[in-house]
């Protein structure tokens, strides 16, 4: 039985504006992501993933476009167009784990404080027994020991402090979380302990993942779809398993190309696609496609030009010219 849509993204576009300058940070972005699913955003650094996410749960305030959240109570809204009252109730539902551990913790704070300043702007009545429990009980969720709410977080690694970041986040027992490159400032055995913990709560608490990141292995362990970006544009959406097993976009090919394989053997033996060139400024991005700059397959229609986003077949959407060629 398919799950229905709890987040449905059309149409996004971010622009930022300053002395004349237009940015265009997110151009016309658009994607669903069923409830208890994770879905996928991959590029480069610079390619607007970070921004999306932040669009996402309101952290910026979009240009154009929908977000369309259906809402526990089954009650269906643009989540861009709820005035200011009705946004901090439904706030609780769509929370966000941030890309730095270090930056994103108040120095000044508890462990404790810091799980539950949440509790505290949401529900201050609340007693504060009442709030020191439910901090606890979601720091032992994400594995961090109870003796360790009294200290600060200078006492702690980056792991730890992303467990901190993890409790905090979900500590108002969300529906959907935004993990903006959440284990990307991580060591690679310390990224595994925080995917297996993410990947647990997703299935004890029914979470729904946007997972924003560029190490595709991890974005492919965690991800049920995948949306690969560049220079704000969508090129490919698609299953992970599709994606990675029949790549049909030359960016997507080329990121996938790049990733290390454990096996050395199956590694040396592959094939790699090198992009030429450098990443186009948003200010000022390519007429046509905006990958043509650096597209080994561009010719002139691609330079003029910009491609439809189509549904190849099975759901697996591309943005390409060529698409037909790789196919």
């Amino acid at each position: 039985m398919e799950k229905d849509n709890i987040l449905e993204v059309k149409n996004l576009h971010k622009r930022f504006a300053s002395k004349g300058v237009v940015v265009k940070a997110v151009t016309d972005v658009s994607f669903s992501v069923r409830e208890g699913e994770t879905i996928g955003i991959v590029g480069e650094s610079g390619c607007g993933k970070t921004t999306l996410g932040r669009c996402i749960v309101r952290a910026y305030e979009a240009s154009e476009g929908e977000v369309l959240y259906r809402t526990a109570d089954g009650e269906e809204l643009d989540f861009l167009k709820v005035d200011r009252k009705k946004l901090k109730s439904i706030r609780k539902e769509i929370q966000m784990i941030f890309q730095d551990p270090y930056s994103s913790l108040d120095p000044r704070m508890t462990v404790l404080d810091i799980i539950k300043e949440p509790i505290k702007a949401n529900y201050p009545r609340m007693p504060k027994d009442e709030m020191d429990q439910l901090a606890k009980d979601m720091a032992e969720k994400v594995g961090l020991n109870p003796s360790y709410l009294m200290r600060y977080p200078h006492a702690f690694s980056g792991g730890q402090r992303q467990r901190i970041g993890i409790a905090r986040a979900l500590v108002l027992q969300p529906r959907i979380i935004v993990c903006d490159e959440a284990v990307s400032a991580l060591d690679v055995s310390i990224q595994a302990q925080v995917v297996n913990i993410l990947m647990k709560l997703q299935e004890e608490l029914g979470l729904t993942y946007v997972f924003i990141g560029h190490d595709l292995s991890v974005v492919r362990f965690i991800s049920d779809d995948v949306v690969v970006l560049y220079l704000g544009k969508v090129m490919e959406l698609t299953s992970a398993e599709e994606l990675y097993d029949n790549p049909l976009h030359p960016y997507t090919r080329a990121l996938i190309s790049a990733a290390p394989i454990p096996n050395p053997t199956v590694d040396r033996a592959r094939e790699r696609i090198l992009l030429k060139g450098e990443i186009p400024s948003p200010i000022n991005p390519p007429k046509g496609c905006n990958f043509c700059t650096r597209c080994q397959y561009a010719d002139e229609r691609c330079r003029e030009q910009e491609p439809s986003f189509e549904d190849v077949g099975g759901g697996h959407m591309v943005a390409c010219h060529k698409v037909k060629e790789f196919m």
